[in-house]
């Protein structure tokens, strides 16, 4: 199956969600083997466990995206496409590390897992992946950044230059704060994230 690529934006590296991590400008990952604190979706955690954590947080756009130009996906969970505008309802597109094990893809957190970032006052879901290879698990997205785990949003931006589109990832990058499982009642400031003025609070 195609799927999406995703374009780091922080001092590293690149990465295409399940199409390629190459190491350039930003790079985002996963480590879920290495992380303590990081929370993981087990038989002994419930899944309605809402937890605070740190991530490291990249964006990925229409541009960039693989292939390049589209909003393809690859574990369409709400919609067929990457979008969303932030709220509870309408979360946006975010894709996470994976892992492939004697054939067998794992996910670092299962499509469907909702995620609330405070700094961009968005609701996001797990509908993509980033890594690419034989074996993704040894790509920034897996194995995370500086101890975090990594996860990729969609900003869009189809409506704007790839120029804008990339400023705009580099805006958001960085190390911040994530709840996973959030509540529903959260602050939200809805709309795409690259036509939306890539408003970041806090």
């Amino acid at each position: 199956m195609r799927v999406k690529s995703s374009k780091l934006i922080l001092a590293t590296a690149t990465c295409l969600s399940l199409s390629a991590c190459v190491e350039t400008p930003v790079s985002r990952a996963q480590n879920l083997d290495a992380r303590v604190d990081s929370p993981t979706l087990t038989s002994a955690q419930p899944a309605e466990t809402s937890k605070n954590f740190s991530i490291y947080l990249t964006g990925y756009t229409y541009w960039d995206n693989t292939p390049p130009g589209s909003a393809a996906i690859a574990r369409p969970v709400l919609r067929q496409r990457a979008g969303g505008t932030g709220s509870w309802r309408s979360p946006i597109t975010i894709a996470v590390g994976h892992s492939i094990v004697n054939g067998r893809q794992t996910l670092d957190y299962p499509e469907g897992t909702r995620f609330y970032l405070p700094r961009l006052r968005k609701y996001a879901i797990v509908e993509d992946v980033c890594g690419d290879g034989p074996t993704p698990q040894g790509g920034p997205c897996h194995t995370g950044h500086n101890g975090h785990p990594w996860l990729d949003i969609w900003i869009g931006g189809k409506d704007v230059s790839p120029q804008e589109s990339d400023a705009c990832a580099r805006r958001i990058t960085a190390v911040q704060t994530a709840i996973i499982n959030p509540p529903r009642d959260l602050p939200v400031q809805e709309g795409e994230i690259a036509t939306g003025g890539c408003q970041v609070f806090l």
